[in-house]
């Protein structure tokens, strides 16, 4: 997904502007627990009025700018979702490994490193279902969450295809390998630790599950397989199935298609510039989802249960989400802008995290690196500039390290709710279309991110950006 840096056309827009999207978030928070049924069937009316709202102010005074960035950013956004989305639709996996904790723990981090190679969107579509299917008989929301965490998020922040952020800053001239060089200090341990609490919380849940057996079948040491109802039922084969190959075709094609990009590849139409939402990209994502949908395997089909009620929910939702945040986006590039020479590591890595976790996290990376370059007199819009920011030794000892903090935060922070990264609510979608018991909006926060995700981002903090622990470069 391409993200635009928002350029300020006139004056900053009120800040009573950003109330369509405050007002958006918390019907989101609040619909499905207290107005469930207006919800469920008004909630595309309300997406889009609430956008239209924002629009429309832009337009009546002459500035049409955010509004075409938004429609451009949301176009990149649901084309390469739905080319995912679909093509990793088609491929039906089944095992009969007994979902264990450490079976769940290990493919939640073969997740974390498929999510530098294929994207925290591809590897969380395809690793989604079969992950449901590994736990049949006692899925708990923790489960979801803890995927979320970990692959939809955690997980991509190795290379520039993990997250929209760093393949922004790749287009904008970061070196391909400088996250893998800078970050995996820093990933390795906040994954090993998320995996670590996962295996804790799963540990007991089986125990419990166990107890619950032992009660209902005078048995308590059988694990619970995939692939039959009879929970006594022993499974010693440890076989995988695949029914589609041909999707993974697919989805290598859609994360190649990521690079068809005019900044990465010389003669590629860039039709963005001529007021187009659409770009070469998009249109081959989108017919990637058409074509991995038309030459699918029925049984793969079913055996995904696979509908489009999931995509339809994300992109009425996110119509809104990417029309309504322009307003909050335009004031905090503005802000950060006019205050750069304030704003410190930590300012960079708790601004930039914060904000990621309930804004697009790539222009939010975008605005920050802008603010962090503007500090050594840089252009964000020259790759040059970029390149030597990067660079630990052309520009100041600090600029790396700014670029670091922002870079490790805005991937990092985005699974602090469900809108912080676009995998993240479609994740919860398909869980819930498959009869998986999702937390609300307020309780993912408040139950799992606040108490879990926040202490190890702090922790992160105080050993690598605080100076405390690892000095700061001097």
């Amino acid at each position: 997904m391409t993200a635009l840096l928002l350029a300020s056309v006139g004056a900053a827009p009120p800040v009573w502007l950003i109330l369509p999207f405050v007002a958006l978030l918390a019907m989101i928070a609040t619909g499905p627990l207290f107005y469930a049924h207006f919800w469920h069937k008004q909630y595309p009316k309300v997406a889009v009025g609430l956008g239209t709202l924002v629009a429309m102010y832009y337009l009546t005074q002459g500035n049409a700018t955010p509004v075409i960035h938004a429609a451009q950013e949301y176009v990149s956004f649901i084309a390469l979702l739905a080319a995912l989305f679909v093509a990793s639709g088609t491929i039906l996996i089944r095992t009969d490994f007994a979902g264990t904790p450490r079976a769940n723990t290990a493919m939640l981090f073969v997740g974390a490193v498929l999510a530098n190679l294929m994207g925290t969107t591809g590897a969380s579509m395809l690793l989604i279902r079969p992950f449901m299917r590994l736990n049949l008989g006692r899925l708990k929301p923790y489960h979801i969450i803890f995927f979320i965490f970990i692959v939809s998020n955690v997980g991509g922040a190795l290379t520039p295809i993990g997250d929209p952020p760093l393949f922004l800053g790749f287009l904008r001239g970061v070196p391909f390998f400088w996250t893998v060089e800078h970050l995996w200090y820093i990933w390795l341990p906040t994954v090993l630790v998320l995996l670590a609490v996962f295996y804790v919380f799963d540990k007991r849940n089986l125990a419990e599950s166990r107890r619950e057996r032992a009660v209902v079948f005078g048995d308590p040491d059988v694990e619970p397989g995939e692939y039959t109802d009879d929970i006594d039922a022993v499974h010693t084969p440890k076989h995988i199935a695949i029914d589609g190959w041909g999707g993974f075709g697919w989805v290598a094609l859609t994360v190649a298609l990521v690079f068809v990009d005019p900044k990465v590849i010389a003669g590629v139409p860039d039709l963005h510039a001529l007021g187009s939402p659409l770009g070469i990209r998009e249109i081959l994502m989108l017919l990637v989802a058409f074509l991995s949908y038309k030459t699918a395997s029925p049984t793969a089909l079913a055996g995904n249960r696979f509908s489009f009620e999931p995509m339809q929910e994300v992109a009425w939702l996110f119509v809104g989400i990417f029309l309504t945040m322009q307003p909050a986006l335009e004031l905090i590039s503005l802000f950060a802008q006019d205050n750069a020479r304030l704003l410190n590591a930590s300012t960079f890595y708790f601004g930039t995290g914060a904000l990621s976790g309930v804004l697009d996290n790539a222009p939010t990376y975008v605005a920050f690196v802008s603010a962090a370059m503007g500090k050594f007199g840089l252009d964000v819009n020259a790759p040059a500039d970029v390149a030597a920011f990067a660079h630990r030794h052309l520009v100041g000892p600090e600029s790396w390290y700014y670029l670091q903090a922002i870079s490790i935060s805005s991937v990092f922070w985005g699974a602090m709710t469900y809108i912080g990264n676009g995998p993240n609510f479609m994740v919860k979608a398909i869980a819930e279309s498959s009869g998986a018991e999702t937390p609300s909006f307020v309780t993912y926060i408040v139950k799992y991110s606040l108490p879990i995700l926040l202490p190890i981002y702090l922790v992160v903090w105080l050993v690598f950006f605080s100076g405390w622990i690892v000095p700061h470069p001097m």
